[in-house]
């Protein structure tokens, strides 16, 4: 059995420089502010080429920095996790010149699958819910033969 807590403590700059190579997270300007042990906090500020017809963040923009901190808080023991289903709930609009912060919370982890609750606001509250469900994969991207408890 692999202590999960002790692979994210002593690989923790690795999984950071990891996660920081999401293309698509540069593209759009998030930044990754904080990384615990399945938890993540991202931030990214809504610029005009993120506006939609009616001049308010497109929900595609909010659910890209909400599926950013979801990735960052499951891929945080260092083992290889990806999405299963994910459900947003959009509860508020976001306009051009807003940073909106995400947070992602794990709910539940086993061997196999994770839970997370992911929150999304503004300055002027609260913008988008998620829930997502991870599958985890048997493979870590970082030496865990170190790590057996």
């Amino acid at each position: 059995m692999i202590d999960e807590r002790a692979v994210h403590q002593k690989h923790y700059d690795e999984i950071c420089e990891k996660l920081a190579q999401d293309q698509f997270a540069q593209f759009l300007g998030m930044k990754l502010l904080q990384l615990g042990e399945g938890t993540a906090t991202a931030e990214l500020t809504v610029a005009d080429h993120m506006l939609n017809a009616h001049g308010t963040a497109h929900g595609a923009v909010i659910f890209s920095l909400a599926d950013f901190v979801f990735a960052a808080a499951c891929n945080s023991y260092g083992k290889t996790s990806v999405a299963l289903s994910m459900n947003i709930g959009f509860l508020a609009a976001g306009f051009k010149g807003n940073r909106l912060v995400a947070t992602a919370t794990e709910e539940k982890k086993n061997n196999r699958t994770a839970w997370y609750r992911i929150r999304v606001e503004s300055e002027n509250g609260l913008v988008a819910t998620l829930d997502a469900l991870a599958y985890r994969k048997n493979e870590y991207f970082v030496p865990v033969e170190d790590e057996e408890a």
